[in-house]
């Protein structure tokens, strides 16, 4: 199970709203096949799983044991059941990880593979199967996406100096950052970060997808020319005035007297968009923390910068410290929320 989830893990940024999933075939202690899910919509763990067995292996299947760090689907989305596949393979033995909480399977593939005779034990690595797909759990067990709060401060706790773009964090520190972005759905900046940053919202500094990018520009003032607006990247622009899409440019339309945190959430699920970093400005984390709705929080301090005075820093409320990392001049601690 250990090897699924090293496995499983390699399809981080890639499957979403997907969980990764990894599964290993296993024939008297040999590992005989191995695979996870690649790409959203593509074949699942199990198909890659199977199809890797070498040729003087296959007849070996019907007397394997498979192991899958999440449930086997159950239904037809856009591949066929993976119970079914373990069914017709005459797999005797399955071993799962947690089971899966989406309504069409929550269950269903375990009672599929029961009722064909297979033996199934559930609850292998349970923990660290659902912390893997933290994300895909909060998203359907919670109906939000997952929502990581990140932001760079001075040693002496200010975000940026007054009305200019303020760098902070260091080269190496920036391309961890690019990492982050490719592993989540969507990143959020908030109006003033938008105009003041002009940023690109991308991956570009890493190997991997960009996230959508969201920007809250209530009243539609924000200008055109914006890196935001180059439709390179599909773009959510939430607003008070109109609800249209154009070109990899969506504008949503939010109510102008509601908590603006709900709403967010709330179109974020209804879009299916499944976890969100959100990178500022610091109003619009303080208001995430505030909401007290966040799951993990990235706060990185570059030891060796003092602002004498500009914005200061979010404050963190029921936070649960994690851990630590020095990138040089920079401290990054993770947290997780209480």
């Amino acid at each position: 199970m250990h090897r699924c989830l090293e496995l499983a893990r390699l399809g981080a940024g890639h499957v979403a709203p997907n969980p990764m999933v990894g599964a290993v075939l296993v024939f008297e202690d040999r590992i005989i096949g191995e695979g996870y899910h690649r790409q959203y919509g593509k074949a699942h763990a199990e198909v890659n799983c199977i199809d890797s067995v070498s040729e003087a292996d296959r007849d070996l299947i019907s007397r394997s044991t498979i192991y899958v760090s999440l449930e086997p689907c159950a239904h037809h989305g856009k591949t066929p059941p993976c119970a079914d596949l373990l069914i017709a393979k005459n797999i005797p033995r399955v071993v799962v990880g947690c089971r899966d909480p989406f309504p069409k399977v929550d269950g269903k593939g375990i009672e599929k593979l029961k009722a064909a005779g297979i033996e199934v034990t559930l609850g292998v690595l349970e923990k660290e199967c659902i912390d893997l797909n933290r994300r895909f759990f909060t998203f359907h067990t919670r109906h939000r996406p997952y929502i990581v709060l990140k932001w760079a401060q001075s040693a002496n706790g200010y975000i940026a100096r007054p009305g200019e773009r303020t760098p902070i964090s260091n080269e190496y520190t920036n391309r961890l950052v690019h990492k982050w972005r490719s592993e989540e759905a969507s990143i959020l900046v908030g109006p003033r970060t938008a105009l003041i940053d002009n940023p690109a919202l991308t991956a570009r500094g890493w190997t991997g997808p960009d996230p959508i990018r969201l920007v809250i520009d209530k009243d539609l003032q924000l200008p055109a020319g914006l890196q935001l607006f180059d439709r390179k990247v599909k773009t959510i622009v939430f607003n008070t005035l109109k609800h249209e899409e154009e070109n990899n440019l969506l504008y949503y339309q939010v109510a102008e007297d509601s908590s603006l945190v709900n709403q967010l959430i709330t179109a974020l699920h209804r879009l299916k968009i499944d976890s969100v970093l959100v990178e500022g400005g610091a109003r619009l984390l303080q208001s995430f923390i505030d909401e007290g709705v966040w799951d993990e929080a990235r706060v990185i301090t570059n030891n060796d910068l003092v602002i004498p005075a500009g914005l200061p820093a979010p404050r963190l409320q029921n936070a649960n410290p994690i851990s630590h990392e020095s990138l040089l001049s920079d401290t990054i601690r993770y947290y997780h929320h209480d």
